[in-house]
């Protein structure tokens, strides 16, 4: 069987995506389209783009969104802001993907992948790692970080009986707590038109909530955050959730709602309100909202806070694969 590869753009890309007759796997948020062109756009920098599509007669069976720089290979994306990449790949073609890809990379004289962040069930993981020791490459994959993520119930009660006894009544107690304080709201915006608006609001409350927060949100990364919001808005993914007291904002969430699954991919609260725990209960009535609205996972992505553990989520290990190819 012959396979090609084909130079792809962004645009292209985005053509095959929103086609969908390929049947390929856009495994998360973070390998559509829309969020490899904001991210490049962003921080690309002087590496060189390597987006390519492996073709076997019309049909396109995978797609690797690459980049390149001294002869080195890594991921459109970044650990900073894409919480873990993979390759687009057609469920059952991995290998033919992979062996296709390998050839490429080699002929164009490419010595090294290094592609994190990479989830234990990615294509990285599952199929390339070993077709490349099969191939006598010097193969090492090493434990990056933790992501935690739960699968919702049918109801929201379900959830909370499915917490551990302490954990579910410390929940009570503190949205108990929060209602005694005034009135309590929890409110969600998904349209495009207001997103600028809200934008400043959920900027001004991150970077509030956290000294390190505020450190991160560089100009330059307020400037990636509102495109990628825009972006996700553009396509239909973007949910804010805004928790108010007395009609005041005090926490938000940020995140992205694609393939039934709720991507938690920011938050910030007004400190002022700390002692009522909005952060957390934020993000706790963003699961209630994601169970009625029938979604089937929650993500809360990348990092280890304990919070996570407590609300339900389970850990998933991150993975860090460097493929020596020469």
């Amino acid at each position: 069987m012959t396979y090609l590869l084909a130079e792809e753009t962004f645009a292209s890309l985005n053509s095959i995506w929103t086609g969908q007759k390929h049947n390929l796997n856009w495994s998360s948020i973070f390998v559509l389209p829309d969020w490899l062109r904001v991210w490049w756009q962003s921080f690309g920098g002087e590496a060189g783009l390597y987006l390519r599509s492996v073709r076997q007669g019309d049909k396109i069976i995978g797609i690797a969104p690459l980049m390149v720089q001294n002869e080195s290979a890594t991921f459109v994306g970044s650990v900073a802001v894409s919480d873990y990449l993979d390759f687009v790949v057609t469920p059952g073609l991995e290998r033919q993907f992979c062996s296709a890809l390998l050839n490429d990379l080699a002929q164009k004289n490419i010595n090294g992948l290094d592609l994190k962040p990479v989830r234990p069930d990615s294509i990285v993981v599952t199929h390339l790692a070993d077709i490349a020791r099969e191939r006598k490459c010097e193969v090492d994959c090493k434990s990056l970080d933790v992501s935690y993520e739960m699968e919702l119930p049918a109801t929201y009660d379900e959830y909370l009986m499915a917490l551990p006894v302490k954990q579910r009544h410390e929940l009570k107690r503190k949205l108990r707590r929060l209602h005694e304080a005034g009135s309590v709201s929890y409110r969600t915006i998904e349209d495009s038109k207001d997103v600028h608006g809200i934008m400043n609001t959920f900027l001004k409350l991150f970077a509030e909530s956290r000294e390190d927060k505020a450190t991160f949100m560089t100009t330059r990364m307020e400037s990636f955050f509102r495109s990628v919001v825009d972006a996700m808005a553009g396509i239909g993914l973007l949910r804010f959730g805004i928790l108010e007291l007395n009609m005041l904002p005090v926490a938000m969430v940020l995140c992205f709602d694609y393939n039934n699954r709720v991507y938690l991919y920011n938050s910030g609260y007004n400190p002022d309100y700390k002692d009522l725990s909005v952060g957390l209960l934020s993000k706790v009535l963003c699961i209630k909202d994601s169970i009625e609205r029938g979604r089937k996972t929650f993500d809360f992505l990348k990092g280890g806070e304990t919070y996570k553990h407590h609300v339900g989520g389970r850990g998933l290990p991150l993975y860090s694969c460097y493929i020596k190819l020469r």
